[in-house]
């Protein structure tokens, strides 16, 4: 069979290439990591004009290489141990070299023994090239497998290889929003284990105090470590705001160490804390945004508290991420006692820019500000002139007894 005419060869180029761009736009907007792997089993086979392809993931406990997913293949195949990952296999081989191996006859290679289910398959010819990771061991290794003997060019071998290196970056992606996802979902069970032990806490104080806080800063640091590897300002910003949220929940427990697990929990001493913290979480230097905070003593309960410290939060983040164009200007939280009503006043305040709000917006968490609101029975008022004034007024007392 004589070579490919240049048409067929520039066409079989242009066809891979674009197999290559529409896998790594699927990769990264699929959410689930066995769909990317089964479908980068599936393009990568047509791709490369062979009926079989496997992707197969290194078990460090085990030391082999399992196959995660693949195309072609018979029934029961996938889940299988391809290999150890060592020499004696053309997967090991590349796992442990890091280049491809190319098996152009397995019935001529003495030195790999191939597993059972290839001969049912009538494999003859084989390629590998590994799948790094962006830091540790590799994930693994993508394989091309075909009942007939093939003859690979160094085309062939660059796109299994630049294949291999976008499905890197799709299972990284994917195992970040996984334990982002995982963690989220660990942070709303612990809320609800808080809320069941809220109602036992005549028996369980001590323990909660502890549980929570302690699990608090496990989700603090796994939203930590996900941050660090975030590849957009976006996403940087999603997880930056949930780490606020569980920072300032934090900061309740830590309060209520100190005051001893009791009926009330004094807001003006938690506002001071939390505003000394806000700063550095926001990652805001000491410089030309300065943020005050001026208290009376008031007992609430443990929901307002929680409520209104993460209104003070988002509001506060809000102010450092737009009240300040010039990056210059002033932020001041002040609890008071309203001398006509004798209700407790909330008021954050800025000399920004001003704030006008969109009704139905979700932007700068100012839906979420209102839900809270709404949780602590606090009427808001909103003055937008030479800055930005939030107004929150609640029934202190009323509020502390019903703790």
């Amino acid at each position: 069979m004589g070579a490919p005419s240049p048409d067929r060869y520039i066409d079989r180029l242009l066809r891979q290439q674009a197999a290559l761009a529409a896998f790594g736009s699927y990769a990264f907007r699929e959410k689930v990591l066995l769909n990317i792997l089964t479908e980068a089993a599936r393009v990568c086979a047509l791709g490369l004009g062979v009926p079989f392809c496997k992707v197969c993931r290194y078990r460090a406990d085990q030391n082999d290489l399992l196959i995660e997913a693949g195309f072609g293949w018979h029934a029961g195949v996938v889940g299988l141990v391809v290999s150890q990952a060592d020499e004696t296999s053309p997967q090991g081989r590349a796992f442990i070299t890091g280049q491809p191996v190319i098996i152009p006859d397995l019935d001529k290679a003495n030195t790999v023994v191939p597993p059972p289910f290839y001969r049912a398959h009538g494999i003859i010819s084989t390629v590998d090239v590994i799948i790094r990771n962006i830091d540790g061991l590799p994930y693994g290794v993508l394989e091309i497998d075909s009942p007939t003997q093939h003859t690979y060019d160094q085309h062939d071998i660059d796109f299994l290889t630049g294949f291999a290196n976008v499905l890197a970056e799709a299972v990284a992606t994917a195992q970040r929003s996984e334990v982002l996802r995982q963690t989220l979902e660990r942070m709303t069970e612990l809320m609800a284990e808080k809320d069941r032990l809220l109602a036992e806490r005549a028996v369980m104080a001590e323990e909660l105090k502890h549980r929570v806080r302690n699990n608090l800063q496990v989700v603090h640091g796994m939203l930590a470590a996900h941050q660090q590897h975030a590849t957009s300002a976006e996403e940087k910003a999603s997880v930056n705001a949930i780490l606020r949220r569980v920072s300032t929940l934090a900061q309740v427990y830590e309060q209520l160490l100190g005051s001893g697990m009791g009926r009330s929990v004094d807001l003006a001493d938690y506002l001071t804390s939390l505003c000394a913290r806000l700063p550095a979480l926001e990652g805001v230097a000491a410089g030309r945004i300065t943020l005050t905070c001026a208290v009376v003593p008031m007992p609430v309960d443990l929901d307002t508290v929680t409520g209104l410290g993460m209104v003070v939060a988002e509001l506060v983040s809000n102010c450092y991420a737009h009240a300040f164009p010039d990056a210059a200007g002033a932020i001041t939280v002040t609890l008071r006692r309203s001398e006509q009503t004798g209700e407790a006043e909330l008021i954050i305040r800025d000399d920004g820019a001003g704030f006008v709000e969109n009704p139905g917006s979700k932007r700068h968490g100012i839906g979420l500000v209102r839900r809270l609101a709404q949780q602590v029975r606090a009427k808001v008022d909103l003055v937008c002139d030479n800055g930005t004034m939030w107004t929150f007024r609640f029934p202190a007392g009323a509020a502390a007894e019903a703790g």
